[in-house]
């Protein structure tokens, strides 16, 4: 076994915008690292940290390959085991080659979801694919979605070279934990991804659980980075943490778009409304989490007419936003966040806001059936 440099060298390491050298490895960031100073919360840090859509990408004759990583997961005084860390996944010329469990590292205590954390200091584990077809191939390694993953080391038992250019499309996806899919299978399974592999473009996902708020630090971030497609997906996290009055919110998404516009004026960009979410169609946030386990609206429905903010609301809004800029903007597109998980699957909202696994693939379907077809826009 030969060892790869991780940086420098022939991996690429796509779906992430930054990197920080830590003394362990390499830890993928999804968001720029000059964005940290404007972040007002520290679980856009940790969102950001989470690699959804994260791949090592390179050509390899090896059949055997060797992955060591540092996870960094969550524990809750009281549990008696860390979060699961989910899954790693290679693939081989495009087909899923084989699955492993992310071995636990780091461990980070706290007393409850929002509390001071205890670092408990981890170990690297190692990862193993053997069995490989012979011959040069295609080789993707994709980061478990819901896990802090630093990369420590890469050994093969052959020649590990660049991905040569395949001409695919570069699709930027920015959205809410809805996106990020902490609940997928696997970090194949996410939504975008599997859209992104039925519409043959490669996805960059910088969708923030708990975080897709119009903040204009990921604005200016869509704005300069390459992109062929664009497609944003916001609404549920405003209207769950109540953050925007309908006098505030159509400013802050023209605001958005005009930022974006900056640097990609004729871009197709797709601009996605919130899947149903049975507790805040009508009513508005912020939300609880009741003793079922179930999200709860906490607003009152008799306050949408002075102002506060809907899902049926910020649907209308976003469409007649779209309706306005497009005589100017033929590029912008509106979706209804509903086709792609409607109200009639409300039983695959496992918490009453986070689809299953199974509805996270339904939707990818979806979403890729509307976007990618010969008349969509993205075709």
């Amino acid at each position: 076994m030969r060892a790869v440099p991780l940086t420098g060298g022939p991996v690429e390491l796509r779906g992430a915008l930054d990197v920080d050298i830590t003394s362990a490895g390499v830890m993928p960031r999804r968001l720029p690292a000059w964005t940290e100073e404007q972040y007002q919360d520290p679980s856009v840090y940790a969102a950001t940290l989470m690699p959804s859509g994260v791949r090592l990408v390179f050509r390899t004759d090896a059949c055997e390959l060797e992955f060591e990583v540092l996870t960094s997961t969550g524990q809750l005084d009281g549990d008696p085991r860390p979060r699961p860390t989910g899954v790693l996944e290679l693939l081989v010329n495009g087909a899923l080659a084989g699955r492993r469990q992310a071995p636990v590292g780091n461990v980070l205590r706290m007393a409850g979801p929002r509390g001071a954390q205890r670092l408990i200091p981890g170990e690297p584990g190692l990862v193993r694919f053997a069995g490989l077809p012979v011959g040069m191939k295609d080789v993707e390694l994709w980061l478990p979605q819901q896990t802090p993953t630093e990369l420590v080391a890469l050994r093969a038992d052959g020649d590990v070279l660049p991905p040569l250019p395949d001409g695919r499309r570069s699709w930027v996806h920015h959205g809410s934990s809805i996106s990020h899919c902490i609940e997928a299978d696997g970090p194949t399974g996410t939504w975008p991804v599997v859209s992104a592999a039925l519409g043959g473009v490669e996805v960059v996902n910088i969708s923030q659980a708990g975080n897709a708020l119009l903040d204009p630090y990921v604005a200016r971030t869509i704005r300069d980075m390459p992109a062929d497609l664009i497609s944003l997906k916001t609404g549920i996290n405003i209207v769950g943490l109540a953050a925007f009055r309908l006098r505030t919110f159509g400013p802050a998404v023209h605001g958005f778009l005009d930022t974006i516009r900056d640097g990609h004026p004729d871009t197709p960009l797709l601009m996605v409304s919130p899947v149903s979410c049975p507790a805040l169609e009508e009513t508005p946030g912020p939300t609880t989490t009741g003793p079922d386990g179930k999200i709860t609206a906490m607003g009152d429905p008799a306050q949408v007419a002075n102002g506060a903010l809907s899902l049926a609301v910020v649907r209308a809004e976003l469409e007649r936003i779209v309706t306005v800029r497009r005589p100017r903007d033929p590029h912008l597109h509106y979706l209804d966040g509903r086709r792609l998980l409607g109200p009639d699957e409300a039983d695959d909202l496992a918490d009453g806001l986070h689809p299953t696994a199974p509805a996270y693939r339904r939707m990818g379907r979806r979403f890729a059936a509307h976007a990618f077809a010969n008349d969509g826009p993205f075709r």
